[in-house]
């Protein structure tokens, strides 16, 4: 089936973003020790808990790939969205470190200007990680996966990291030496908020939660199918990267079972053809004037 597949294409993101995190991780970290640079060591320790992180999402988008079973009758797309709570859960913990560990050498006055070697890793790795950030979320986008978006936006969170690290090495040579350590607490915080909003989307997900401003326009669509006198209810939940929607609808009551079946057939279609939505329940009820 075609969300499978896509689900398969979409490794080759994950596994492009546990190359690039392993390559800047153990850069960034031998560089950081060597140049004496806090921020650029708060930026590597955010790519190595980012290869767990990528791992998680791997996994979670080999389980999604696994047919229905006894135990799951619709499929297991819902590992993509654990394998972004995973993502996140780690992320935070990292977050967290960062910033502690920052705030006690700011409070010690632990101040020295580091290398510039620092600086030159933080803006290699800024550029690196965009790329990735903009092919995942190119790949996200076309196979509507849930843990690749979440990946793309912590590619895009780490790149600003390296920008944010850059910034407070340059600004330690001009005199100011606390703006690395500085650098280093807001890299911090830019890596908890990127993995709240990572938890809140993924929490939506897992609590059958929707966009009600997307459910209007599928209803609005539905209910421009020849046949469809009125759409009385409709519910719409996320399975992983799968939409499942589940509406009444209200047909002419003098119609054969056969017509009013046709009916349904058409308003699945249109859903697949505009919304690529592959799982419909569709309920028929007559239409009163």
């Amino acid at each position: 089936m075609q969300e499978y597949y896509d689900l398969k294409r979409g490794e080759k993101g994950a596994w492009l973003s546990i190359g690039a995190y392993l390559f800047l991780a153990s850069l960034k970290l031998i560089i950081s020790f060597i140049a004496g640079s806090q921020a650029l060591r708060a930026d590597g320790l955010n790519n190595a808990t980012d290869v767990v992180a990528s791992i998680a999402v791997l996994i979670g988008l080999k389980i999604s790939r696994k047919p229905p079973d006894q135990d799951h009758h619709y499929g297991h797309f819902r590992a993509e969205s654990i394998a972004s709570l995973v993502a996140a859960f780690i992320m935070i913990t990292v977050g967290i470190e960062v910033v502690i560990n920052a705030f006690t050498k700011l409070a010690q006055n632990n101040l020295e200007a580091p290398n510039m070697l620092a600086g030159y890793t933080a803006i290699f790795s800024a550029i690196v990680m965009f790329g990735v950030y903009r092919y995942n979320l190119f790949l996200a986008k076309k196979i509507k996966s849930s843990s690749l978006y979440a990946q793309s936006q912590d590619n895009l969170s780490d790149a600003l990291v390296s920008i944010g690290a850059f910034g407070g090495i340059i600004g330690s040579h001009f005199g100011l030496p606390w703006l690395d350590l500085v650098a280093g607490i807001i890299v911090g915080f830019i890596i908890c908020k990127t993995a709240f909003d990572i938890f809140k989307d993924a929490s939506l997900t897992l609590t059958d939660g929707f966009d009600s401003k997307e459910i209007k326009q599928i209803k609005k669509g539905m209910e421009r199918v020849d046949g469809v006198k009125e759409v009385k209810d409709i519910k719409a939940r996320l399975h992983g990267n799968q939409i499942l929607v589940d509406a009444t609808i209200l047909v002419n009551p003098n119609l054969t079972v056969k017509e009013s079946h046709q009916i349904t057939d058409n308003v699945e279609n249109y859903l697949t053809e505009i919304f690529g939505i592959q799982h419909t329940h569709i309920h028929i009820e007559p239409y009163k004037e």
